[in-house]
Formats: C-alpha cells, structure tokens, sequence
C-alpha cells in the first residue's frame, strides 16, 4: 500500500503540523546555548538564597526538615539507610527477606516490614490507609503523587521477543514496578485500581498526581510494534536528511527541500508524501513527531480504524509503504483498541477529578509509543492546563531531542506541556541488552553526561515557562546540586514559585532534607508515594534498597543530618517530639 492512499485519507487536513515552515529558527538558537554547567557558578552548600522573595532556604536545618518526623521515625530512617549500605544485605536481600519469612511466619514478617523498609518508603496497604501519611505530609506543604503498586510478577505465558535474547523485563531496573501481560481481565483490573488510584488523590491531596504505567493497560506487543514503527520513519527521514547533508544540525533545524530530494534520490517521494506537501519549498521536519497527526488520538480510539493499517513502515528502495507485520487477528485488533480506550478513560476520570496524570517511563523499545501516545493524550485533555504530565529519562542520549520536539509542538498546536524529568531507571537493563542484541548504547556515557542532560533540558522547559506561562516541569530529582540550579534559574528568569508552574518531586521515604524546606519556602513539592500489600511491594523495596546504595554520597549526607537532628532532640528535651498536624 502507499501512503498516498493513507495519507490523503486522514494526514491533509492537519499536515502542516507534522511538516511546517520553518518561523522560529531564531527562538531556536536563543535556546540552545543555555549556560547549564553548574560548576561555572558556585553555589554554597549550606544555604541557597532566593533573591525574588528574600526567602533564605537553609537545606541543612535540620529542624525544619525533620519537622514532620517523630523521633521513632527518625531512628527507623537511620537502620534503614545504615543497612542499605552494606552490599551483602542489598545483594542478598531476596534471600534474606524469602528465610526472614520462613522463619518469622507471615503476619510476623509483615510486621517487621511495616517497621522497617516498608515503613520507610510504603505510605500502607489501601487507599484508606495511606491517608494519614498523606494529610501529614500535606500539612506541611507536601503533595502526593498517589503509585499503587500491582503485581510484578512475570507471566511467562507471554515473553515479549522483539529480540531471540529479550531478557526479564525486571532485571536492573529501578523503577516501583514492571508489568507482564496476563490476559484483558487483568488489564481492566489495572485499569480499575488505577481509577481508585485517580480517585483517592483527588479526595486527599489538593492538586494531587496519580501515576499510571501503560504496559499494565494492555499487550506489550502493541507498544513495541507502534514503537519500532515511530523508530523506522524517524530513520527514513533522517535518511532524507543526510542525503542533503543536514544530518548533522540541530533536529528543530532541519529543513528538507523535497523536490530537490526526488530529483537528486530518485526516491518515490510523491508515493509517499501529498502534493500540496510539495509545493512548500523548505520545510522543519519534526523528526520523532513524522507521524503526528497520522495516529491522532481520535483516529486510534474510533471501533471504525483498523490500528494494523498504521502499522506501516517506509522501503527506502521500493518508495512504498509496507506492513510492518502480517495483519492482526481480530481479537488483537480488540485488544489494542481496549489498551487506548483504557487510557481515554483514566484521562477522563483523571479532569473528573482534578488529578494529574503522570505517565510513567519505561524501556526504551516501549517509550516511542509510551511517548506518542501521552502527546495524544495531551492534544485532547491539556487545552487549559496540563493534566497528562510525559516522563522524560535524562540518562538517554536522545533526552533533549525528545523535549524540544514535544515543547515545540505544543507551542505550535496550542496545549499545555507537562513533563516529569527524572535521570532514569532503567540504566543497567538498557546498557547489557545494547551489547547482548548489539546496537548503540542508548545511555549517556557517565553520570556527569546525565547530569548535564538534565540541566540542559530543564533550562529549555524553563525558558519555554518564562516565555509563555504555559509549559510545567516536575524536577523529579534527589540531586542536591539539581535543585540548587533550579533555584537558581528560576531567580535569573523571574520566575516565583506562586505561579505553580515548576514542581519539586522525591520518593516517600528519601531526602526529607530537601523536600520539607522547599514547601515550607512557598515551593510545590510532591513525595512520589507507593502503597499496597507488603507482598505486591517487596520487589519494589528491593530496588529502593539498590537505588540507596548506588547514591550513598547523598544517603550519607542525609544520615548525618539524620544524627544531627537526633542529638538535637536529645540534648534540648525534645526526645519525645510529637510532628503537629
């Protein structure tokens, strides 16, 4: 089939948001050379100074960090950071927690891990449960971010094979949890948590977040599939790109004289894009969004659309568009429309009840569709203000491509970004499986590259706040020296922290230090809190207790200032402190 037939059917109408006239190549290079190397500024380590509003934040006052905590409290953090630093405890901790509970019996098992780790960083076991953490915390200007945690379990009933090598999806990740598909049941079961989920942090957090995972609203396969099909036209049009030697620009800078690319390739270009396209001599490609509007949202969740009809992906040598695959059965054509009609409807319920949607990350043979879809999501529920929020991985080295691209687009199609930056979680599994399958490294060389990243692309987003009030970033980091240069940057661009537009994020259990004198500031802070039983939780306390002892330069400081407050307490009489709410 050709693309003329599919193109001309649905892409005329909105073409020009996927192919448009180059207006803003000046914005484009005033954004780029951001300066983002924080060692080129120092910063005290003690004390940041927001000079907008004179308000002093002092990160290691150790009373105003800890205020929400009892004094039991603060000994529980203190074990449990103690005991993630020894590396036979975190390398055997399945053993360790699998004999603890032969030994100690179920309810007593629980028991203790209510008082430790699970205590530490599980909010409870329900939605009724998990209340008191979240109103505390609340009270002391601390969202919620509102993760159930599901069944991890693998079902080996489906392994994906994008690969013959395709590894457990759970090894070396870090992140609360990883879906295998069962069957729709499980999905819709999914769905209904994640709608209780949606529900509970609209009833106990003002301007709360819920997060979803779309690999647990139906079959991986379909992600994967859409995946390497955005992947394949991303390469066709770089492919097009090099033959008029712009590979090597800027992605927002690209521009394509197409008909001097059919003269010059022979290449079938009017098989495979519109005349009236044509007649535009020079046109900015939007290299990941080539299929924007081919797959709009409305098109994808409408029973009428055969989803295996996109499903297409360019032949550089025949000019024709092929299947990607053999044609779907019915029953999986049902099924893919069943995993987008899930989405619409968290959406739906997500404005119902004035929650953010934070769509999670995952791998990176996922997040092209992950990706595409959310911008989808965005088109319809983000006109007035940003509902779905995308996860970007700043560890990848494609990050700042993927941000510019999405923030360009909503500037051109008029809805409000919404993005979560995190460094990623997934580092370990991505890296083994480029050289086990072998293809390029999709990860940054090292963590200073990832942290350069980061900056690189907050700067962008905060550029774009400052410009036109519309985009909003969660800096969803543990980093220190990250929330100092958002600090930082927020001061030089004017931008207070009443305008709500820049949020702070930290896991439950983790780095008090900098989350409580944020909001005690006038900052939005949000704790990122999972609940559910103690046994759908243990893999994700398990990765809690890796991630601790992987970032021990912070975990250490935050134990001292742990000890610090606890002397405090001893020595003023405040040994029996009581956090007021």
């Amino acid at each position: 089939m050709s693309l003329r037939k599919s193109l001309t059917a649905f892409g005329r109408a909105t073409l020009n948001r996927s192919l448009v006239i180059a207006t803003r190549h000046h914005r484009v290079q005033a954004l780029h050379p951001t300066k983002t190397n924080t060692e080129d500024e120092s910063v005290d380590s003690r004390e940041y100074v927001s000079y907008s509003n004179k308000t002093s934040i002092d990160f290691e006052q150790t009373k105003e960090a800890y205020k929400s905590k009892d004094t039991l409290e603060l000994l529980r953090s203190l074990v449990v950071f103690k005991l993630c630093s020894y590396d036979i405890l975190v390398d055997k901790n399945k053993e360790i927690m699998d004999l603890s509970r032969k030994l100690l019996g179920q309810k007593m098992f629980e028991q203790f891990m209510k008082m430790t780790f699970y205590g530490q960083f599980v909010a409870g076991e329900d939605h009724q449960s998990i209340r008191p953490v979240v109103q505390k915390n609340q009270a002391y200007g601390v969202g919620a971010v509102l993760d159930y945690m599901l069944s991890c379990r693998a079902d080996h009933r489906e392994k994906f094979t994008a690969h013959q090598k395709f590894g457990d999806r759970r090894e070396g990740v870090t992140s609360t949890r990883t879906y295998f598909y069962a069957d729709e049941a499980k999905c819709d079961q999914h769905m209904e948590t994640f709608l209780k989920c949606i529900k509970a942090s609209g009833g106990s957090s003002e301007d709360g977040f819920s997060a979803i995972k779309m690999t647990a609203l139906g079959r991986p396969q379909f992600l994967l599939q859409f995946s390497e099909v955005l992947v394949k036209w991303r390469r066709f049009f770089s492919f097009l790109a090099a033959k008029q030697g712009k590979d090597s620009v800027e992605v927002l800078e690209q521009k394509l004289d197409l008909e001097q690319l059919q003269v010059r390739t022979g290449f079938k270009l009017r098989t495979i894009i519109s005349d009236k396209l044509l007649k535009c001599e020079c046109c900015i490609l939007f290299v990941p969004q080539s299929m924007v509007d081919m797959l709009g949202w409305n098109r994808l969740i409408d029973e009428r659309t055969k989803i295996s009809d996109l499903l297409v992906v360019p032949n550089l040598q025949t000019g024709e568009l092929e299947p990607l695959l053999s044609m779907f059965t019915e029953e999986e054509e049902r099924q893919m429309k069943r995993m987008l009609q899930r989405l619409d409807v968290l959406a739906k319920h997500a404005v119902e009840n004035g929650v953010r949607l934070m769509v999670d990350a995952e791998q990176t043979y996922f997040q092209p569709a992950i990706s595409r879809l959310t911008v989808e999501m965005k088109r319809i529920f983000n006109k007035d203000k940003a509902v779905v929020f995308n996860t970007y991985q700043c560890y990848l080295k494609e990050a700042f491509d993927n941000v510019s691209m999405d923030v360009e687009l909503s500037r051109r199609e008029g809805w409000c970004f919404g993005a979560k930056l995190v460094r990623g979680a997934y580092m370990y599994q991505e890296r083994s499986r480029a050289v086990e399958i072998g293809y390029e490294d999709p990860i940054n060389l090292d963590y200073e590259s990832t942290n350069r990243m980061y900056h690189r692309c907050l700067d962008y987003v905060l550029e774009e706040i400052q410009q036109n009030k519309r985009a909003n970033v969660m800096v969803a980091s543990h980093n220190i020296d990250t929330v100092k240069h958002t600090l930082r940057r927020m001061n030089e661009m004017g931008l207070p922290p009443t305008d709500k537009k820049v949020y702070f994020g930290q896991l439950l259990g983790m780095c008090d230090q900098i989350s409580f004198p944020l909001a005690q500031a006038g900052f939005p802070v949000y704790k990122y809190v999972p609940y559910g039983p103690v046994n759908e939780v243990i893999p994700y306390l398990s990765r809690r207790a890796q991630e601790n002892r992987g970032i021990m330069k912070g975990v250490q400081m935050e134990r001292e200032l742990l000890w610090k407050e606890l002397m405090r307490r001893l020595t003023s009489g405040e040994v029996f402190y009581t956090p007021a709410v």
